[in-house]
C-alpha cells in the first residue's frame, strides 16, 4: 500500500506540470496587462514599462512560465496583482466556506441517492422506480448555474423563504447546498441501484430468503453492506469533483469560497492567484481520490490484496 501511495503522489507531478502549463498559457495569451492591473489606468507610461520589467512580464514566455515553477517549489506562489497579499494566504482564508458547501451539499447527495437508490432497486420497474429514473436523468442533465437561478426565483424572490446569496449562517446554505448536490445525488441514485440490483440476484441472497430470513434484513444485512462498495467509490469522487467544481454554485450565490475567488481572479487576470486556486484545487482532488481508493481497499479485501 505504500508503494501504491508513492507511486500516486509521484504522479502528480507531471499532472501539475501540465495544468499549470496550460492554464499559464491561457492566462498570458489573453487580452490585458498586469502592470495596468497593478498601478491603475492613470498610471504613465515609463512606470508600466519599470513594473513590468520588474516583474519580467518581458521575458520570453517559457521563461516566465519555468521562473513560475521554480518559485512555486520553494512555496513561493507570489501575490496577488489586486490584493497584494501572498495568494495562499487568501485561498486558505477563502477555503472553509468551499469546504463546508462542499460537506453540505455531499450529505445532501447522500440522503437523496442511497435510500432512492435502494428502494428503487428492491422495486424494480415499479411506479417508483420509474420516477426515480427519470428524476435521476433530470439531476444529471440540469446545469447547476440554471438549477440555481431557479431556486433562488423561487425561494429567495418569490417566496422570501431563504436568503438568495452569501455566507449568513445555515438559511443561507440550504439553496447552494441543494443545488450542488442534485446533481452527485442522481448519479448516487443511479449507482446504487445498479449496485443493489447486481447483489440481490447473487446466489446467497435467494439462499437467505430460502431459509426464511425477514426480507428487510436481507436487504439491510446482507444485500446493502456489499452493494455499498462501488457506492463508496462514487461518493468519494464525487466529494472531490464538488470540492473542485463548486465555482458555478459559488458565483450565483455569491458564496465567499475560492470558486468565487477563481472566477473573480481571471476577470482581473490576476494570473498569481488564478495559477495557485488550479494548483490548490488539483492536489485537494487527487488526495480526496487518493483516499477514497485507500477506503475502498480497506472496504474490499479483494482489493487490498492487489496491493500486497
Amino acid at each position: 500500500m505504500g508503494k501504491y501511495i508513492g507511486r500516486r503522489l509521484l504522479l502528480l507531478i507531471p499532472v501539475l506540470l501540465g495544468v499549470t502549463f496550460i492554464v499559464f498559457s491561457i492566462m498570458s495569451f489573453t487580452p490585458g496587462d498586469p502592470a495596468q492591473i497593478i498601478l491603475g489606468e492613470s498610471a504613465p507610461p515609463e512606470k508600466l514599462e519599470q513594473l513590468r520589467e520588474e516583474m519580467g512580464l518581458n521575458d520570453p514566455f517559457i521563461v516566465q512560465y519555468f521562473r513560475f515553477v521554480g518559485n512555486a517549489v520553494k512555496g513561493d506562489f507570489g501575490r496577488s496583482y489586486t490584493s497584494n497579499r501572498p495568494v495562499f494566504d487568501e485561498i486558505f482564508a477563502r477555503f472553509p466556506a468551499t469546504l463546508k458547501l462542499t460537506v453540505a451539499g455531499i450529505l445532501v447527495a447522500i440522503i437523496i441517492g442511497i435510500p432512492v437508490g435502494i428502494i428503487s432497486a428492491t422495486r424494480q420497474y415499479s411506479l417508483f422506480d420509474n420516477f426515480s429514473m427519470i428524476g435521476a436523468l433530470l439531476g444529471v442533465s440540469m446545469p447547476n448555474f440554471w438549477l440555481g437561478l431557479m431556486l433562488v426565483l423561487i425561494f429567495a424572490v418569490t417566496l422570501g423563504w431563504l436568503p438568495s446569496g452569501g455566507d449568513n449562517g445555515l438559511s443561507s446554505l440550504i439553496l447552494p447546498a441543494i443545488t450542488l448536490g442534485t446533481g452527485a445525488a442522481a448519479l448516487i441514485t443511479r449507482m446504487t441501484r445498479s449496485s443493489m440490483l447486481e447483489v440481490i440476484r447473487q446466489d446467497y441472497i435467494r439462499t437467505a430468503r430460502a431459509k426464511g430470513v425477514h426480507e428487510k434484513k436481507v436487504i439491510n444485512k446482507h444485500a446493502l453492506k456489499n452493494a455499498l462498495i462501488p457506492v463508496i467509490t462514487i461518493v468519494g469522487l464525487q466529494f472531490g469533483y464538488l470540492l473542485g467544481g463548486a465555482v458555478l454554485t459559488e458565483t450565483v450565490f455569491s458564496w465567499p469560497g475560492v470558486g468565487r475567488l477563481l472566477v473573480d481572479a481571471i476577470r482581473q487576470k490576476d494570473t498569481p492567484m488564478v495559477l495557485a486556486s488550479v494548483v490548490f484545487v488539483s492536489v485537494t482532488f487527487s488526495i480526496v481520490n487518493l483516499l477514497v481508493d485507500i477506503l475502498y481497499a480497506y472496504v474490499d479485501p479483494r482489493i487490498k490484496s492487489q496491493y500486497k
